[in-house]
Formats: C-alpha cells, sequence, structure tokens
C-alpha cells in the first residue's frame, strides 16, 4: 500500500485555483502600471520642461534637448498605435470567423465519431483499463471530449486575443518612455509582456481545474472516462494555435517582405519609413502572428502537457486509488510555476534597473536562468508535499513502481533541458556571438554565401537541442514511463510565464522602433528602439526553442497514450503496416513547411507589386508630401493568410483521421513517430536560420563594432544581401518552422482523442485486404 501525500486534497483544492487567480491579479496590476504611460502630451511647467518633478535625470525628455515639438510627436504615436490596433484587431475577427466555423464543424465530428464506439448506447460499459469494472458510457465521453473541445479552442483563441491587445496597448507607450530612457522603455515593454504571459498561464490553470471538477460530478469514481474526456481541452488548444500560427505567419511575413524588398532593397528608405505602404501591415503582422499566434502555440503545449500527465495517471496508482492531490501534480507544477515566474518578473522590474543598452539582453537571459532556479526549488517543494513516497506507474499493461524524488527528477529534467535548448538557441541566433557574426561576414560576397552560411548554421544548431531533448526522454522514461515523459515537458513549461514576457516583449520593441520612425522621433530614440528590438528577436528565438523542445516531449507522451488506448502492444519498424506510415509521417513536415512557405511567397508577390505600383504612381509618395494607401497592403495580407491557412491546417487536421479510419492504429503510430522525428529537426533548423539571418542584418545596420562598421552602413552591397537573407528567413521563422511544433502536437492529440474510435473501426482498406 502506497503512503499517503502530504497535502490534503482540500488543501489542493485551495492551492491550484489560488495560484491560477494570483497569476491573473499580478497580470492586471502589470497592465495598470503601464496605463500609468499617458497617450497624451504631459503638461508643461513654467520653465518648459516636463510636468514630473524629483524623478532625476532619466526623467529628461530627448526632445526636449533637441528642441523637436514633444505635442505633436505624442498625437502621432497615438494615431500610429490606433492604426495597427484597428487593423491587427480586424485581421483576428475575420480569422476568428473562419476558425470558429470550423470549430463547430469539427466539435460535430468529435460527438459523432466517438459516439458510435458503441452504437450511440446510454448504457454503461466495461472500463477499458480496469477489468471487472463498470464506466461511464461512450456517448457521455463523446459528449464530454466534445465540451472540453471547445473549451479549450475558446481559451486558446481568448489568450491569443487578450496578447495581442496588450501589445497594441503598448507599443506606442514603449516608443514614449524610450524619450526617457532605454531603462524606462524595457519595463514598459516587458511588463506588457509580463500581461500576456501570466494571463495566458492562469487562465489555461484555471479552466482546465473548473473543468476537471465540474466533469467530476459526473464521472464520479471513473477517473478513466474523466481524464480521457479532458484530451479534448489539449486538441481544442492546439487547433486553434495551427490556424493562429500559420495564418498569423503569413500574414506577418507577407508584409514584412514585401515591405523590406521594395522599401529598403529597392528604394533604399530605412525600415518603418511612413513613406513605404507596408509599413503598418507589417507592424499589425508582428501583433497577429508574434503574439496571438505565439499565445495561442504555447497555450497548446501546457494544455496538451497537462493533459497527456492526467490521462496517463489516471490509469495509474493515483486513478486506481482515487488519489486527488498526487492526480493533480500536473496542476501543482503549474501552480508553483506561476508563483515562481512571479518572483522572477520582480528581478526585471523592481530589483534593477536597467541604465544601458548593454544590459538588456543579459537582463532577460536572468529572467530565465532565475525562474529555472526558483522553479527547481518549488518542484522538489511540490514532489515532497503532493506525491506518496512511492506509487505505481501504468507502462504499457503493467505497473511500474516509482518514487517521489523519481519524479522529481522527470520534471527537473524537462526543465533544464528547456534552459539549455534556449541558451543554444541564443548562441546561434544573437549577433553577440561568432555564428552570426561569421554570416553577416559573408554577406561580403553577396547574397548567394549570406544564405549558404545561414542553412549551415541552421543545420548545426539542431544538435545540442536534440541531444538534451533525447538525454530529457531516455531519462524521463527509465524512472516514470510516459508519465516521466510528460511531466518532463510540462517541466520545460512550468515557467511558461517567464517565457511568454520575454517573448512577447520582442514584437512590441519591434512595433515600438517602427512607430518612433513613422513618428519622426529622434534617431537617439530609433538607436534605443533598435538596441530593445535585437535582444527581443534572441528571445523569440529561444521562444520558439522552448515551444519545439516541448513540443518533442509532449508528442512523446501523447503518442505513448494512444499506442496504449489503441491496445497497440509492441510498435514494429519492420511491419509494412508501420513503416509506411512512418515514411509517410516523416514526409508531412516537408509538405506542410511547402505549401506554408509558398503560400508567404504568393502573398509577397501581391504585396511586392502592390507597394511597387503606389511608390510608381502616386505622385509625391517618395518626398514624403504624399500618405501612402495602407489599407490596401492591409487587405492584401488579410485576404492573404485568410485564403491560405486552410489548406495546410486541413493537411495536418484531416491526416490523423484518413490513416486511421482507413489504414488503422498501427499505420497511425507510424505516421505519428515519423512526423516527430523529422518534424523536430526541420522546426528547429527553420527557426535557427531565419533568427542568424534576422539578426546578421541587424549586426551590420548597427555597426557598433569595427568588424560591423567595415560592413555597412545601411544600403551597402553587404547590407543589401544580408537583407536577402533576412527576407528568405523570414517565412522559415515565423511561419513554417513555429508552426511545425504545432503539427507534432496536434497530430499526437488528434490521434488519442480518437483512439477509441479508430481502435473499434480503423483500418477499413486493411480489413478488405
Amino acid at each position: 500500500m502506497a503512503s499517503p501525500a502530504f497535502l490534503p486534497e482540500l488543501a489542493t483544492q485551495v492551492v491550484v485555483p489560488v495560484a491560477a487567480v494570483v497569476g491573473i491579479a499580478f497580470a492586471v496590476l502589470q497592465w495598470v502600471l503601464v496605463s500609468k504611460v499617458k497617450l497624451s502630451p504631459e503638461p508643461r511647467r513654467g520653465d518648459g520642461s516636463s510636468g514630473k518633478s524629483g524623478a532625476g535625470a532619466s526623467e529628461y525628455l530627448i526632445e526636449e534637448e533637441e528642441g523637436l515639438n514633444e505635442h505633436n510627436v505624442v498625437v502621432k504615436c497615438a494615431e500610429i498605435q490606433n492604426a495597427i490596433s484597428e487593423g491587427a484587431t480586424s485581421f483576428l475577427f475575420t480569422e476568428y470567423k473562419y476558425v470558429g466555423l470550423f470549430m463547430g464543424i469539427f466539435a460535430i465530428l468529435i460527438f459523432l465519431f466517438l459516439g458510435s464506439v458503441e452504437g450511440f448506447s446510454t448504457k454503461s460499459q466495461p472500463c477499458h483499463y480496469s477489468k471487472g469494472k463498470t464506466c461511464k458510457p461512450a456517448l457521455a465521453n463523446a459528449l464530454f471530449s466534445t465540451i472540453a473541445f471547445v473549451l479549450g479552442a475558446v481559451t486558446s483563441l481568448v489568450s491569443g486575443f487578450l496578447g495581442m491587445k496588450i501589445a497594441t496597448y503598448a507599443n506606442a507607450r514603449t516608443t514614449l518612455e524610450a524619450r526617457k530612457g532605454v531603462g524606462k522603455a524595457f519595463i514598459t515593454a516587458f511588463r506588457s509582456g509580463a500581461v500576456m504571459g501570466f494571463l495566458l498561464a492562469a487562465s489555461g490553470l484555471f479552466v482546465l481545474y473548473i473543468a476537471i471538477n465540474l466533469f467530476g460530478i459526473y464521472y464520479g469514481d471513473d477517473w478513466e472516462g474523466l481524464y480521457e474526456a479532458i484530451t479534448g481541452y489539449g486538441l481544442g488548444g492546439s487547433s486553434m494555435a495551427l490556424f493562429g500560427r500559420v495564418g498569423g505567419g503569413i500574414y506577418t511575413k507577407a508584409a514584412d517582405v514585401g515591405a523590406d524588398l521594395v522599401g529598403k532593397v529597392e528604394r533604399n528608405i530605412p525600415e518603418d519609413d511612413p513613406r513605404n505602404p507596408a509599413v503598418i501591415a507589417d507592424n499589425v503582422g508582428d501583433n497577429v502572428g508574434d503574439i496571438a499566434g505565439m499565445g495561442s502555440d504555447l497555450f497548446g503545449s501546457y494544455a496538451e502537457s497537462s493533459c497527456a500527465a492526467l490521462v496517463v495517471a489516471s490509469i495509474s496508482s493515483f486513478g486506481i486509488n482515487h488519489e486527488f492531490t498526487p492526480m493533480l501534480y500536473p496542476l501543482l507544477i503549474s501552480s508553483v510555476g506561476i508563483i515562481a515566474c512571479l518572483i522572477t518578473t520582480l528581478f526585471a522590474t523592481d530589483f534593477f534597473e536597467i541604465k544601458a543598452v548593454d544590459q538588456i539582453e543579459p537582463a532577460l537571459k536572468k529572467q530565465l536562468i532565475i525562474s529555472t532556479a526558483v522553479m527547481t526549488v518549488g518542484i522538489a517543494l511540490v514532489s515532497w508535499l503532493g506525491l506518496p513516497y512511492s506509487f505505481t506507474i501504468f507502462n504499457f499493461g503493467a505497473q511500474k513502481t516509482v518514487y517521489n524524488w523519481q519524479l522529481f527528477l522527470c520534471v527537473a529534467v524537462g526543465l533544464w533541458a528547456g534552459l539549455v535548448i534556449g541558451f543554444v538557441t541564443e548562441y546561434y541566433t544573437s549577433n553577440a556571438y561568432s555564428p552570426v557574426q561569421d554570416v553577416a561576414d559573408s554577406c561580403r560576397t553577396g547574397a548567394a554565401t549570406n544564405v549558404i552560411f545561414g542553412l549551415a548554421l541552421g543545420y548545426k544548431s539542431v544538435i545540442i537541442p536534440i541531444f538534451a531533448i533525447a538525454f530529457s526522454i531516455f531519462l524521463s522514461f527509465s524512472l516514470a514511463a510516459m508519465y516521466g515523459v510528460a511531466v518532463a515537458a510540462l517541466g520545460m513549461l512550468s515557467t511558461i510565464a517567464t517565457g511568454l514576457a520575454i517573448d512577447a516583449y520582442g514584437p512590441i520593441s519591434d512595433n515600438a522602433g517602427g512607430i518612433a520612425e513613422m513618428a519622426g522621433m529622434s534617431h537617439r530614440i530609433r538607436e534605443r528602439t533598435d538596441a530593445l528590438d535585437a535582444a527581443g528577436n534572441t528571445t523569440a528565438a529561444i521562444g520558439k526553442g522552448f515551444a519545439i523542445g516541448s513540443a518533442a516531449l509532449v508528442s512523446l507522451a501523447l503518442f505513448g497514450a494512444f499506442v496504449s488506448r489503441a491496445e497497440i502492444l509492441t510498435v514494429d519498424v519492420l511491419t509494412p503496416k508501420v513503416f509506411i506510415g512512418l515514411i509517410v509521417g516523416a514526409m508531412l513536415p516537408y509538405w506542410f513547411s511547402a505549401m506554408t512557405m509558398k503560400s508567404v511567397g504568393s502573398a509577397a508577390l501581391k504585396m511586392v507589386e502592390e507597394v511597387r505600383r503606389q511608390f510608381n504612381t502616386i505622385p509625391g509618395l517618395m518626398e514624403g508630401t504624399t500618405k501612402p494607401d495602407y489599407a490596401t497592403c492591409v487587405k492584401i495580407s488579410t485576404d492573404a493568410s485568410i485564403k491560405e491557412m486552410i489548406p495546410p491546417g486541413a493537411l495536418v487536421m484531416l491526416t490523423p483521421l484518413i490513416v486511421g479510419i482507413l489504414f488503422g492504429v498501427e499505420t497511425l503510430s507510424g505516421v505519428l513517430a515519423g512526423a516527430l522525428v523529422s518534424g523536430v529537426q526541420i522546426a528547429i533548423s527553420a527557426s535557427n536560420t531565419g533568427g542568424a539571418w534576422d539578426n546578421a542584418k541587424k549586426y551590420i545596420e548597427a555597426g557598433v563594432s569595427d568588424h560591423a562598421k567595415a560592413l555597412g552602413p545601411k544600403g551597402s552591397d553587404p547590407h543589401k544581401a544580408a537583407v536577402i537573407g533576412d527576407t528568405i528567413g523570414d517565412p522559415l521563422k515565423d511561419t513554417s518552422g513555429p508552426s511545425l511544433n504545432i503539427l507534432i502536437k496536434l497530430m499526437a492529440v488528434e490521434s488519442l482523442v480518437f483512439a477509441p474510435f479508430f481502435a473499434t473501426h480503423g483500418g477499413i482498406l486493411f480489413k478488405w485486404l
């Protein structure tokens, strides 16, 4: 008999929702602090200086020093921010109409497929794992899986939308704070990112906790059915993330590529120049792709890793003996993660002040290190209080004895592997290190050598992250079977609030720089926003590294749960059924990448043509005496992304259904394994290649070192070669790469949700043969 956990059920029922509420309250507090930066000119004192007193030199505005009209600058910033916010909101509402239609159709499919497993019977059925016991009818599982799917989908959409709203609320405020110093601007951008990070982490946890308790009223002692139904939550979160990532990625990169190729290469005007017709669409794209898309993506990862851990735990001693606290161990990890990230955030915003540009990137890196260290202590505490000393974990038909310290190691190895992946990603994508500097240097001989060096860097950057993932899988599986892998993924995502804060910080800083340029602000302010943006580019790459690493672990855990639920005893790659699945699955990420990159190319082609047309036909546009037609470019990006996101989304969503129904669960297991293995490699290399090209361009533009000055200035041949590399890398790092991690997770969780149907009715073709 296993010893009970120290933490009683009542305490768990209090700790989880309280942590979620604290996270939401902290997000609101950060928003209130950001809102104190007013988008209106400050009252003047009699001596001509701004109305703030006693704030020291950091409050002294650059405009006062340079004699610029502060009133006009602030009004312009507010106007530009409104245009970006309206464009982003309009796009998301258009996207959500189509996604909502898909959500309704897919919810009906879930209900019909799962309900048909027992012929829509309302009678209790024998339990799948606990032989001799009766569980709730398949029709109930179909209904509750459908409800969980809708809950996950709505939470994902709301998370992305709220993240976009706070980002568009904060971008101009970051620009205005840059007048007072780089430290003030950094705090505003970081606090805004924290709003998104904590809202998403806390709301995801809270909705999952509420769903478990409400579903529990009906399911009672049938925990097997309860947590099987809860997996729909992960499917809903990830399916919305797919469309958010692909649609947002196509939007942002079509605008970015169009703006860069015509504006920077052909017309030799600065980035974010207000004369460029695509400039508003480009800034809108940063929010719908990198904020709304990334938010939905990491929410999907969190939901799936939680669901994978819960479904495996429900058929282990926790579920069999109805031990509530150990059962909710995944939610306790997430609860402690919110508190750990809250403490960590204070180090960036309150405990230390950034006074120089070169302190920005170290401050963001410290966030990762501090959150990981604090979280390690939190995991140890939760493992000691929330788990019995020994217990059994389901392991492919058998029960494996595990100790609480072993589970602590599983979560901790995932957490620290995430940090390793983050720092390796930083090394390969930051212009402070030799890999990116080598790529920049290769621009001396033109775009071709830049492309060659960039591709080589991306391929090489895969090595250490894959070893980190492999080590995590080996250790966690050895200690606690598939449950160990699932909680390792949860460990990697336990600091999701901090990860999202530093990730969202990047697009906010990017927008801030764009607004500074469009508002005609001092070049010294643009230098500050460029420094914030360069650090943000690296942190965005780190965020993508976390997302891809956790996706690999989540997919493997979901794969294990699927194999168990579909009653596959072994996956033998030497059998034709499995091998054909394996080779087709390995091909899918290439097919998906081809579709998304061609979509960006098609949309960018229309954008380039439109931007060229405006420059050639609108009199006075290049001279700055006439305003460009921004709205047409916004419409091109919107229409293209909505149209082009459907085929890649359909490929991912329909593949498990078609393979499962026609070829059966063994072939589907091969498809999932193949997609996981090849998808992770392509995702890492694509994201890092694109990030390296982007920062190589920024390295030349900044001209900080003698080496960079020798390659510059802007408009030089090496700079033009760097812009072309960055343009090629844009769809890799912001569309194809990040979307691939959703592909491998989504196919796995969808297969798990539909596993009962595939096991009962699947493999039609092989039955005929």
